[in-house]
């Protein structure tokens, strides 16, 4: 980390890997220009983070990812630090740090649609697993978009499998919002 200007603060190693993934298909490569991304293993991990690469450690520039869920989180460790306070999520934004809407699985889903997403899991060779979730009781009258959710977030180490291959599936004009918003923050562009 000796070269890096930015550190990129996110929940876990699955959108990391997302990141990853995406700044590669559009030929970049963060590393390289100065920018680490930090699996935080949670966002309650938010102020531990902040403190070791922000203004009061390493005063690194700082960005981030979570899930809407996590915003407040985010946003506490954000106003402790000094970077704000009140901060609302324009404001969060205009700060590097973007939400999705319920987590990232739930962006790359809605932005491949459904009937992408299988296919994508057919080619990992897990579409028999997703059909058996799909017929268990709990999850029999849920759309296919939540039982996908649920499939993704089940089994050890699934969400950060299926993190490169989704993102690896998406139309480039099709990026999530928080993803595409993070991206062209970090590179100061709207879109590269």
């Amino acid at each position: 980390m000796s070269d890096t200007h930015t550190v990129v603060l996110v929940e876990g190693a699955s959108d990391k890997s997302a990141i990853e993934a995406l700044a590669e298909r559009r030929g970049r490569n963060l590393a390289a220009e100065g920018i680490s991304l930090v699996a935080m293993g949670g966002a309650t991990n938010i102020g531990t983070y902040i403190g070791r690469f922000g203004p009061p450690g390493r005063n690194l520039r700082l960005a981030g990812l979570c899930d809407v869920g996590e915003e407040g989180a985010f946003r506490r460790g954000l106003e402790r630090a000094g970077l704000g306070s009140n901060l609302s999520r324009s404001e969060l934004e205009a700060l590097g740090f973007f939400a999705c809407v319920a987590d990232l699985e739930d962006e790359l889903i809605r932005a491949l649609g459904t009937a992408m997403v299988e296919r994508v899991v057919d080619a990992e060779g897990e579409l028999s697993s997703f059909r058996t979730l799909q017929k268990q009781p709990a999850w029999r009258g849920s759309t296919t978009h939540e039982q996908l959710r649920r499939f993704m977030g089940s089994g050890s180490g699934r969400k950060i499998r299926y993190s490169g291959p989704l993102v690896a599936a998406l139309d480039l004009d099709r990026v999530p919002r928080p993803l595409d918003m993070l991206l062209a923050h970090l590179l100061g562009s709207r879109r590269w």
